[in-house]
């Protein structure tokens, strides 16, 4: 099969001595990133770019990083969430109302070694999916056009906002902003310098790894100024870690679950702007009413583990689909990586399978070599990353914002980029704080210029004609589906949002009880 021979052809590729080593270094930074609450993968990544283009690595390497960084960050979270009932970011929150249960009965390090193993299982069949599917989404990408492209874009925009965002006006107040900071620079088609306000370097516009390490490296290290937190993460030392490696019949019991979590999440990636956090809480949710027949979930039944480790990680594995095959990111996490393949001068989309196979099939091979890894790794180092939680934030910050001025430096060689990063980085802290959500406004600076490009060239074939954006049935789904999908989060966000609360209230009233 034509598929399975460029698989093989990516394995002969991620199979070279630096990309294992690569692939290791991603997945261990990963997995730290992802332990410690509030970096999650976006920030983990985020944070990385700049070291990848530092050290002067291809196309291929550093896309097996970043994504090897991606897939440990996902494994990563559970580790606060068990131990500490703090999970390390939000797909990792359905994890804390049967992981902590657990570790509080003495079974942390089951629940760890359990959760591991469905994070494996999860993301390796996801990888799978996206080894066939990825393909045949290609080819009905070809079938679109300027106009279906903008209506793509427009998708993109109406969904990322998710059902996990509490309002839906300030992912699209951050959206436009996006596309605001999007329009900075000479007009392509005119020549004419737009919100440049004399300032010559940002003629060629702002290039968005800056715009990126700001906005989520950056404002992390100012969210830390603010609050001043001190001494680790107090509870992470007195927390016994039991036996590790769960018993035969364990991961029997729980596989049905993980079979079932994983079909579930990887569905929920593949749609623009469900991403991880959807994919966590609809296995969660289905898993509970299909199996909780004596009311044990959310008080540390192992399948309340299994479920959402394995939908949040497959849901990873599906928001590569659409990224690899359409150009549009499927979550928060693969807009950054957009963000490293442009910056590489590789246009993700139909034409990436034939133009840059190496690159393509080497990162689907390598994110298989990970997923081993990672497993093998996760469960003897449960000690080692448990001592991650004790490191002061005081020293981590510190080295975070060293990392993103050196990496942006070494990679632009420009003083004024490095203020436009801190102008960022104080902007990120801004809308953190106003609770906009920074994906849409990342997602506006990738994408922006092309929306632009692609209505342009549409009003153009048609002779300024605007009903040309909805001329073809393929425009019209997406127009009808970028409506549903901005409209349903209003609807039945507020509902699930409801519920994940009065889920984490029981499971915290059970815990006091």
């Amino acid at each position: 099969m034509d598929v399975l021979g460029s698989l093989l052809d990516g394995f002969a590729v991620a199979l070279t001595f630096e990309n294992l080593l690569l692939a290791l270094i991603g997945c261990f930074l990963g997995t730290v990133m992802g332990a410690l609450p509030g970096l999650g993968p976006s920030n983990g990544v985020a944070i990385l770019i700049p070291l990848a283009f530092t050290m002067g690595l291809g196309a291929t390497p550093a896309m097996i990083l970043l994504t090897s960084v991606y897939y440990g960050a996902m494994y990563g979270g559970r580790i606060s969430s068990i131990l500490l009932n703090i999970p390390g970011d939000e797909p990792a929150l359905m994890t804390t109302l049967d992981g902590y249960p657990m570790a509080q009965q003495g079974r942390a390090g089951e629940a760890l070694a359990l959760s591991g193993i469905a994070s494996f299982f999860g993301a390796f069949f996801a990888t799978w999916g996206l080894v066939f599917l990825a393909p045949l989404l290609v080819k009905v990408a070809l079938l679109f056009g300027p106009a279906e492209y903008f209506a793509l874009f427009t998708l993109a925009f109406a969904t990322l906002g998710g059902i996990a965002s509490r309002n839906q006006a300030k992912a699209a107040f951050a959206a436009a902003l996006g596309i605001g900071i999007a329009m900075i620079g000479v007009d392509g088609q005119t020549g004419v310098p737009r919100f440049t306000f004399g300032e010559v370097h940002l003629y060629d516009g702002i290039d968005f790894l800056v715009a990126i390490v700001g906005l989520f490296a950056l404002s992390e290290v100012f969210i830390f100024l603010e609050h001043r937190a001190s001494g680790a993460h107090k509870g992470a030392d007195q927390v016994k870690i039991g036996k590790i490696i769960p018993s035969w019949s364990l991961i029997k019991y729980c596989t049905p679950t993980m079979i079932r979590t994983t079909i579930l999440g990887f569905v929920a990636g593949v749609l623009p702007g469900a991403g991880a956090s959807l994919g966590s809480f609809i296995s969660y949710s289905v898993e509970k009413r299909l199996v909780d027949r004596k009311g044990t979930f959310g008080t540390g039944d192992p399948r309340g583990v299994a479920a959402p480790e394995a939908g949040n990680n497959a849901a990873a594995g599906g928001a590569l689909v659409p990224m690899l095959a359409l150009g549009v990111p499927g979550s928060g996490t693969t807009a950054v990586l957009l963000a490293v393949l442009l910056a590489l001068n590789i246009t993700p989309g139909p034409l990436l399978f034939t133009q840059n196979p190496d690159v393509v099939w080497g990162l689907i091979a390598a994110l298989f070599i990970g997923n081993f890894m990672l497993l093998l790794m996760n469960i003897p180092m449960v000690s080692l990353f448990v001592r991650v939680l004790m490191v002061p934030p005081r020293y981590l910050m510190p080295i975070v914002a060293m990392v993103s001025f050196v990496g942006i430096y070494g990679i632009s060689g420009s003083s004024f980029d490095l203020l436009v990063m801190v102008g960022f980085g104080v902007l990120g802290w801004v809308l953190r704080k106003l609770d906009v959500p920074l994906v849409p406004v990342i997602l506006g600076v990738l994408l922006g210029a092309a929306m632009e490009k692609n209505l342009r060239r549409a009003l153009t074939i048609s002779d300024g004609d605007w009903s040309t954006l909805v001329a073809s049935p393929l425009s019209i789904t997406l127009w009808v589906i970028a409506i549903v999908g901005f409209i349903l989060p209003i609807v039945i966000g507020p509902m699930i949002r409801r519920r994940m609360a009065i889920r984490r209230k029981d499971e915290e009233g059970a815990t006091v009880d």
